[in-house]
């Protein structure tokens, strides 16, 4: 039993590496790129567009990642955007999960996402039509520190970490979506959890590590493409190779997570201003974004393959058997654990609900439930800042998700099925 369990937690490590890890470090570097380029620009687009706001904000839900969606978060509470705004961000937001589908089955993920761009401009529109954010914008004003009380507490705050991982001077830092020195800026600066201690061994092994992690993905792209063209890798170069290449990757992916110190929560709104100003620190955060990702999907396949051991008895096959049988026969039962899952904050969770999705586990209509309850990391800045606005919206948004997930199952399986 334990030679099945350890060829087991093998097979996975390798697997989760090669077949997604590397695809979506690839993507997740490019986008950031992109993000690095555009994002400033799009909340600057998104503030001056107040008839357009809920189809922006949609957009910005969309892109993977959860980047353009934090920064939408802190425009509510500035009366910048209306709270069908964000309603729409965070509808049509996917997280980091979003990486692993579009790494792996891009057709799905394109389906995903248009549908749910659709249903968050719809429900952004109508959250602004019944005008449900005003109170709870009045409520938010109403609990506000005096200026000057505000203005002392943050000149008390250290900025030091600011300066040195953005390179700018102290009074050149630049935001998105608040402004130096206000009440936002205290919540989500100085209050949380917001940046690696610069003198930990966690920032250095990210930080002087980044590039050795790279290098690995890269070789390990080259055996994932391969892979795809149904090439033996376990003949390429020498027995065992791909073997070796994926576990290390498996491993250093969890000894990246683990420095950064994120399991739940991959990225703050603070490291996602980092990374807009300093192309080293984009690349650096990208890194231990895949790190997480790699993790929580490892963990997934793992549980997975050991659930299916442990299922038939330690006869795998008949465990498979059974786990086929048995899904076969509770696809709606998917959709409600889907909706709920989704109410999870932070992309974890999430990552492992997408992860069975692409083994087969999980119906398309449970994918699209999941994607529209779930927020990813962005709900966190929102719950920092108000949380009744925080508690409001994941109710909606899990109504949305339960209501649509119940339409697509019957027409996945009663009409198309």
């Amino acid at each position: 039993m334990f030679n099945e369990i350890l060829d087991l937690v093998i097979v996975s490590a390798e697997n989760a590496f090669i077949q997604v890890t590397v695809f979506v470090g690839a993507v997740l570097l490019f986008f950031g790129y992109i993000d690095y380029l555009l994002a400033g620009k799009l909340i600057k687009k998104i503030e001056a567009a107040k008839k357009w706001q809920p189809i922006i904000g949609a957009f910005l839900g969309i892109t993977p990642g959860c980047g353009g969606a934090i920064f939408v978060m802190p425009l509510f509470h500035r009366g910048t955007v209306t709270f069908g705004t964000i309603t729409a961000t965070l509808v049509a937001t996917m997280g980091d999960a979003a990486f692993v589908l579009l790494s792996t089955k891009p057709v799905d993920f394109a389906i995903v996402t248009a549908l749910s761009f659709i249903i968050a401009i719809i429900t952004g529109y109508i959250i602004d039509y019944f005008q449900i954010g005003a109170g709870l914008l009045e409520d938010y004003h109403a609990r506000q520190q005096k200026k000057e009380e505000r203005r002392m507490a943050h000149h008390q705050q250290d900025h030091s970490h600011l300066r040195q991982e953005a390179a700018v001077a102290d009074e050149s830092i630049i935001h998105l979506g608040h402004q130096e020195g206000d009440e936002i800026d205290l919540i989500l600066h100085h209050e949380i959890k917001g940046h690696q201690p610069t003198h930990g061994l966690g920032y250095k092994l990210t930080h002087q590590g980044f590039g050795v992690y790279w290098v690995v993905l890269g070789i390990g792209l080259i055996l994932g493409i391969l892979d795809l063209f149904q090439i033996d890798l376990d003949s390429f170069l020498f027995p065992n190779f791909a073997t070796i290449v994926g576990v290390s990757g498996t491993v250093l992916s969890i000894i990246m997570m683990i420095a950064s110190k994120k399991f739940i929560q991959d990225d703050t709104h603070e490291e996602a201003e980092l990374k807009l100003h300093n192309i080293k620190e984009t690349i650096v955060h990208n890194a231990q974004e895949t790190a997480f990702v790699a993790t929580w999907v490892f963990f997934a396949y793992l549980a997975y393959e050991l659930f299916v051991l442990a299922l038939g008895s330690g006869n795998y096959l008949a465990g498979e058997m059974t786990m086929t049988a048995f899904l076969t026969q509770t696809g709606f039962a998917a959709v409600i654990i889907g909706t709920l899952i989704g109410m999870i904050p932070g992309c974890g969770p999430q990552i492992i609900f997408v992860s069975l999705y692409i083994r087969g586990l999980v119906p398309f209509s449970a994918l699209l439930a999941n994607t529209i309850s779930q927020d990813g990391d962005a709900l966190f800045p929102l719950i920092a800042i108000d949380k009744k606005a925080s508690v409001w919206v994941t109710i909606i948004n899990t109504i949305v998700a339960f209501i649509v997930g119940i339409i697509s199952y019957w027409l996945q399986f009663s009409v198309f099925g």
